[in-house]
């Protein structure tokens, strides 16, 4: 018994108060996230007429954003801490996701410009959900607009999805001024 105790006392308890520590720092992470969106919503950042919905769209799709990135880094940071209480050499893995990365990045590049161009987008307020716009060869209204695709309806009923790295013109009949 004695020696289970010992035995509890060293690796398990180390990786339970990681596994605790990861959970605490994502919800924590995740509440002030949620918090300053909030608040970024409501602030009057740009002086002139505003649209409230437009700004609340915006924080909510960028605090998407932020928290998936918060609750990706903690949970891969913490199971790396955990394979190394086991005794798990992780130097071999680390190498390993750096030539992995380097892969990845050379062959997501299209997904990587959807995402700044989706990036870029929000941040100039180039369109929002309701707004009536013309891109590519498609007009109708923004259903949602997403840090990589956005959804458009057209007139006769059909969705269209639209990659943010591919539209380069964007004619918004909604905005004025």
């Amino acid at each position: 018994m004695r020696d289970f105790l010992d035995w509890m006392a060293g690796t398990p308890l180390r990786v339970l108060t990681i596994l605790v520590a990861a959970s605490l720092i994502q919800s924590f992470g995740s509440r002030a996230i949620d918090r300053a969106m909030k608040k970024l919503a409501s602030v009057d950042l740009v002086p002139g007429p505003r649209n409230i919905a437009r700004q609340k769209e915006r924080a909510s799709t960028i605090g998407g954003v932020l928290s998936a990135t918060l609750k990706s880094a903690t949970w891969i940071i913490a199971i790396a801490m955990a394979l190394g209480e086991f005794g798990f050499d992780l130097g071999p893995l680390i190498a390993s996701a750096g030539i992995v990365g380097v892969a990845l990045g050379l062959g997501a590049q299209t997904l990587v410009r959807d995402i700044l161009s989706g990036i870029f987008m929000l941040i100039e307020d180039q369109y929002g959900v309701g707004d009536s716009i013309s891109v590519l060869d498609v007009e109708g209204t923004v259903e949602k607009v997403g840090l990589r695709v956005t959804t458009v309806r057209d007139g006769q009923g059909t969705l269209w999805y639209l990659r943010n790295g591919e539209i380069l013109k964007v004619g918004n009949q909604s905005q004025s001024g």
